[in-house]
C-alpha cells in the first residue's frame, strides 16, 4: 500500500511543494555491508523546499540513507540524483562542490570536543570561504543568535548539554547556506520538552532558510510536527509514504503497529 498525497491535508504552501521541481532522487539505490543487505531496491523522491521524514525501527538502513546521499557511504547499485546531477557519475571534486549544497546533523551532533563552539561553527567557513576572519565572527555569530546560542559560543561542547550541542551542530549545518538539510535522529537522547524546542528551532530554520529537508527519526512526535510528507521503512524497503494523517490512519498492519505502538 503507498497512499498518495491527499491535498486536503496539505496548506498551500505544501501542495506546491508536492507538485514542484524534485531536488533529489533515488531511483532503485541498493547497499548492503558484507551479507546484510541494509537497502533494498530504495525508490524516493524529494520536492524543493519540502520537509521528508523518515521514519523505521532501528537497523531499516535510515542513517545509511543519509550517507548515500552525502557521499559518506557509496551505494551498490541504483540511483542518486541531487539538482539534475547522478552522484554515481560525479568525480571527487565535484562530489565536494556538491557536499557545499547540503548541510548534516549527525546523531551525536559530531562536534570538535577541543574546539569552543564559535569554532566548531566557523570550521566549514574556514575550510571552504574566503572570508576573513571578521566576516567570519559575524557570520557565526549571527548563526549562533539564529539557534538560541549566541551567549555561548566561548564554551566547550563538554560545557554544554545534549539539546544544546544539537543546536550547534545545526548552526555549522547552516554555516555555507546549504540548499539541502539532513538531519540524523536530531532529537535522539533528549526530553520530551527539549525534543519540542528542537523541531521548533527546525520549523523556523526551514521558514527561513526555504530549506529542503530530510530528517531521519524514530520520533512520531517530532515527525508529526516538521514533515510535509513521511517514508516508512522496514527490512531496507520503503513500505509507504504520504502525509503523517494518511499513515497514522492506515489499515496496513505494519503501518498500524508502527504509529500506535504506544498505545
Amino acid at each position: 500500500m503507498k497512499p498518495s498525497i491527499a491535498e486536503a491535508d496539505l496548506d498551500s504552501n505544501q501542495i506546491d511543494r508536492v507538485a514542484g521541481e524534485p531536488i533529489l532522487v533515488l531511483r532503485d539505490v541498493n547497499k548492503s555491508f558484507g551479507a546484510q543487505h541494509v537497502l533494498e531496491g530504495i525508490s524516493l523522491t524529494v520536492i524543493r523546499g519540502e520537509t521528508l521524514t523518515v521514519l523505521g525501527r532501528s537497523g531499516t538502513g535510515k542513517s545509511v540513507l543519509l550517507k548515500l546521499i552525502i557521499g559518506l557511504e557509496n551505494m551498490d547499485s541504483g540511483s542518486i540524483c541531487i539538482q539534475g546531477q547522478e552522484i554515481a557519475c560525479l568525480a571527487l571534486k565535484e562530489m565536494n562542490r556538491l557536499r557545499i549544497k547540503m548541510g548534516f546533523l549527525f546523531q551525536q551532533a559530531a562536534l570538535y570536543d577541543s574546539l569552543t563552539v564559535e569554532q566548531n561553527v566557523a570550521f566549514p567557513l574556514e575550510r571552504h570561504t574566503k572570508m576573513s576572519a571578521s566576516e567570519r565572527s559575524t557570520r557565526v555569530k549571527e548563526l549562533l543568535s539564529s539557534v538560541g546560542m549566541e551567549q555561548d559560543l566561548k564554551k566547550l561542547p563538554s560545557d554544554i548539554s545534549g539539546g544544546m550541542q544539537k543546536r550547534v551542530g545545526l548552526a555549522r549545518a547552516l554555516a555555507l547556506q546549504p540548499e539541502i538539510l539532513l538531519l540524523d535522529e536530531p532529537t535522539a537522547g533528549l526530553d520530551p520538552i527539549t525534543s519540542g524546542e528542537i523541531d521548533n528551532l527546525v520549523l523556523k530554520l526551514q521558514k527561513e532558510h526555504a530549506l529542503t529537508s530530510i530528517v531521519v527519526t524514530q520520533d512520531l512526535q517530532s515527525a508529526k510536527t516538521i514533515a510535509d510528507r513521511v517514508a516508512l521503512l522496514d527490512k531496507g524497503h520503503v513500505v509507504t509514504q504520504g502525509s503523517f494523517k494518511e499513515l497514522a490512519e492506515s489499515n496496513d498492519e505494519f503501518v498500524r503497529e508502527f504509529f500506535h505502538r504506544d498505545s
